[in-house]
């Protein structure tokens, strides 16, 4: 790597784990900077998930007790993770840089259109849980510390599958298949969001790591400064508002969609 090379994967990384300490969508800001610099599609992605990874570890270990009531039901939700994270990783690496390459426009296109409309899709979803007429307890996965239901898991594999198929966005999805599943508190819905997230980083990580899908010098550097980027995060939110944040990241996720289209990758 020459210095400037050096230096724009190191700035996207600390943008990217700032961002995902706010407000999310990190990963418009990272990916495409290995992409920049050359780094083949499948093995940019693979590094990425890597150098992004302790971030979900840390935020599923700050909602650490509100996820003690949910031991029963996390356990099928979470090999639903693990099945879908493999299923993804596995996909992404059988895809193969050229065909990866052809869907990379249209996923940052999605994830741009997923994080945009977000606000909209929960509150949509908050109507639709007041006016059900259907009993929580049959709605709730987790009343009575139930293990919710073979619908709920394969949504959840799905979901799983997608993120360790690309990622970006995935958040936004699963936050909305757990509000459809019955969960309508925001921090009970955040706090099952990060750790399920960190199921399915995890076990993707390992699947490229194993598979040899990184590029350990790029992600090396990445993943300090998308440290201290989420560490750095917190102190951003305090004197930006998150709304410009969340205005950055849609407009930066429309100007790649955009510029990718037009490159064809």
């Amino acid at each position: 790597m020459s210095f400037a090379e050096l230096l724009l994967i190191a700035v996207g990384a600390l943008v990217a784990g700032a961002v995902n300490s706010v407000a999310g969508g990190g990963t418009f800001f990272s990916f495409p900077a290995l992409l920049a610099i050359g780094v083949p599609p499948v093995v940019a992605n693979a590094s990425n998930s890597v150098a992004l990874w302790p971030g979900s570890l840390s935020g599923a270990w700050a909602y650490r007790r509100e996820l003690q009531r949910f031991r029963a039901y996390l356990l099928p939700m979470g090999v639903a993770s693990l099945l879908g994270g493999v299923a993804g990783g596995l996909l992404l690496l059988a895809a193969g840089d050229a065909r990866f390459s052809a869907l990379i426009p249209w996923l940052l296109a999605f994830a741009t259109l997923l994080f945009a409309a977000s606000p909209h899709i929960a509150s949509a979803l908050k109507r639709w849980r007041a006016k059900s007429d259907v009993p929580v307890a049959v709605t709730d996965p987790t009343a009575a510390h139930g293990r919710g239901s073979p619908l709920v898991w394969l949504v959840q594999a799905l979901v799983s599958i997608y993120g360790g198929f690309f990622g970006a966005g995935m958040g936004i999805l699963m936050m909305a298949s757990l509000a459809i599943a019955g969960h309508d508190d925001l921090h009970e819905v955040n706090a099952l969001k990060n750790l399920l997230s960190a199921v399915v980083y995890s076990v993707t990580v390992v699947t490229f790591i194993v598979a040899g899908a990184v590029s350990w010098p790029h992600t090396l550097v990445m993943l300090v400064t998308a440290t201290v980027g989420g560490y750095l995060g917190a102190a951003v939110a305090r004197k930006i508002p998150a709304v410009w944040l969340r205005r950055t990241v849609i407009a930066v996720g429309t100007l790649l969609s955009v510029y990718y289209f037009a490159k064809g990758v």
